[in-house]
C-alpha cells in the first residue's frame, strides 16, 4: 500500500469512528444501571467541559495536561462524576506516557469493556457507580500486578490524607 492509500484508509477509519462514536452518550453508560444516573444536561452543569468530553463522551486528553501527572502526595483518587474512590496514591506510578498510571485500582471501582475504536482491540476503563470513561488498562505496568491503568487526570478528582 502506498501512502496515499495509507492515508485514505486512516482517514477512513476515524471518519468511520467518528459517525458511529460521535458526541453520543457513552457505550458503558448505555449498557446498564448505574448507581449514580443524570441526564445529558444535568451531567453538562454538574462538570466541565473537559470532564463532560471524557467522561461522558470517552474523549482523551492530551498528553501532559493534567495537574494530576504530577500529583505525588499521598491520598486518593477519585471519580470528577460521582465522587467515588477509585485508585490510592500508593498504586501510582510514573509511565512516561503522559497520563496518571496505577498499577491497580481500588476494589470494585471500576469496570472494564472491550473497546473496539480506532481500529484496535484494547480495555476500557469506567467508574462503576456512575459509569464515567476514565481511560484504558493494558499489561505492560508493574509488579505485583503487571497492568497500567492509563487515566485521564481530567476524569479525577485529588484529595490528600490528612497529616
Amino acid at each position: 500500500m502506498n501512502r496515499r492509500g495509507f492515508l485514505a484508509a486512516g482517514i477512513a477509519v476515524l471518519a468511520t469512528e467518528f459517525l458511529v462514536r460521535g458526541a453520543g452518550p457513552l457505550r458503558a453508560a448505555s449498557r446498564g444501571k448505574f448507581a449514580v444516573s443524570h441526564s445529558e444536561e444535568e451531567w453538562r452543569k454538574l462538570l466541565t467541559p473537559e470532564q463532560f468530553s471524557i467522561l461522558r463522551e470517552e474523549a482523551t486528553e492530551r498528553p501532559g495536561s493534567s495537574a494530576l501527572l504530577s500529583e505525588h502526595r499521598k491520598g486518593t483518587f477519585s471519580c470528577a462524576g460521582c465522587d467515588q474512590a477509585l485508585f490510592a496514591s500508593e498504586t501510582k506510578f510514573e509511565s512516561g506516557t503522559g497520563w496518571p498510571s496505577f498499577w491497580a485500582p481500588i476494589d470494585n471501582a471500576v469496570a472494564t469493556t472491550r473497546d473496539t475504536s480506532l481500529g484496535m482491540v484494547r480495555v476500557e476503563v469506567h467508574c462503576s457507580r456512575c459509569g464515567g470513561h476514565l481511560g484504558h488498562v493494558f499489561d505492560d505496568g508493574p509488579q505485583p500486578t503487571g497492568l497500567r491503568y492509563c487515566m485521564n487526570g481530567f476524569a479525577m478528582t485529588f484529595a490528600p490524607k490528612a497529616a
